[in-house]
């Protein structure tokens, strides 16, 4: 049986970290121990995602900012917008996050599909980082690929419930980037950057609106920009009980977003990365699952490719 290609690494998880903070960090391990107690996926076959090496962080991100990250030496405000307490631990999580993104970029060029359990980092700037996010992991790994002469065109999937204002900027002026977000349009960030395509939404979207806007929408992006590789950001909280959401997709919802994008792809025949971006809840295990549909989806979607001898991109 052919299996889904999942990157994680255990550095994705901070010990220690204080549960009552508003960041879930306990939610990357919970959610890897879940997709193995639940046969999701094999533990064996785990990707170990390695930390983004200093050439590729560069591709996207000032020298300097980098080494007053690495070295502890953001100053306050910076640390602030943030919103993460610094320690070695994150320098090792941001790193391998980043990493895993790269990774799943590769596996998906190369086998199909791939999920990094980890990444979406999309609030980023090259100078700067904002709303939990430090690098930004998508932006990182597409300038590699793009380097590395593996793709000349990508489109990256926003669905995230806030924009991906870092992930714009970053390529605003990069026509061989195709940059989609839907989000809610009420919400964070409240300076949006301009996207190739934005659709802001309306606050308290539901299930079947949502579908049909993303069905309306995403066919033909892929028909007119012709990418190499999709990285799709399958942030899950557009969900109705997520605290910092404001839209109201069901998990059935979230299930169905997810899968339509990955059978879209795969019709194309593009390949296709997935990163998790946003999630949250003061209950871990809940958004723990919540986060595990995007798994689940590409899951079904890669073992019905290989079972009906589609071929992989």
């Amino acid at each position: 049986m052919k299996v889904l290609p999942v990157v994680f690494n255990p550095n994705y998880h901070i010990n220690g970290w204080e549960t009552s903070h508003r960041f879930p960090m306990p939610k990357y391990q919970l959610l890897y121990q879940l997709l193995v107690e639940e046969g999701i996926c094999d533990p064996k076959k785990f990707h170990q995602a390695s930390p983004a090496p200093r050439n590729a962080l560069e591709r996207v991100h000032l020298p300097s900012y980098l080494d007053d990250f690495l070295a502890g030496q953001l100053d306050a405000k910076m640390m602030r917008r943030i919103g993460l307490p610094w320690s070695e631990g994150l320098v090792a999580r941001t790193l391998a996050s980043s990493g895993g993104s790269l990774m799943a970029g590769r596996l998906a060029l190369e086998l199909g599909i791939a999920c990094n359990l980890g990444g979406g980092t999309h609030h980023a700037f090259p100078d700067y980082g904002a709303g939990f996010c430090i690098f930004n992991d998508v932006s990182v790994a597409l300038r590699q690929l793009r380097a590395e002469s593996r793709i000349r065109r990508a489109l990256i999937v926003d669905l995230d419930v806030h924009q991906g204002d870092g992930t714009a900027w970053i390529h605003r002026e990069e026509p061989e980037i195709f940059t989609f977000s839907m989000h809610c349009e009420v919400n964070f960030p409240f300076r949006k950057q301009q996207s190739d395509l934005d659709i802001p939404l309306s606050e308290g979207m539901e299930d079947k609106e949502y579908i049909e806007i993303l069905e309306n929408h995403l066919p033909f992006l892929i028909r007119d920009h012709q990418p190499d590789l999709i990285f799709y950001n399958a942030g899950c909280d557009p969900h109705v009980d997520d605290p910092l959401g404001k839209l109201k997709l069901t998990s059935e919802g979230l299930m169905a977003r997810d899968t339509l994008v990955f059978e879209t792809a795969v019709q194309a025949g593009i390949p296709i990365a997935a990163v998790l971006g946003g999630g949250y809840s003061r209950d871990h295990h809940e958004i723990a699952q919540r986060h595990s549909i995007v798994v689940r989806a590409a899951s079904n979607v890669y073992k019905n490719t290989h079972e009906s001898g589609i071929p992989s991109p």
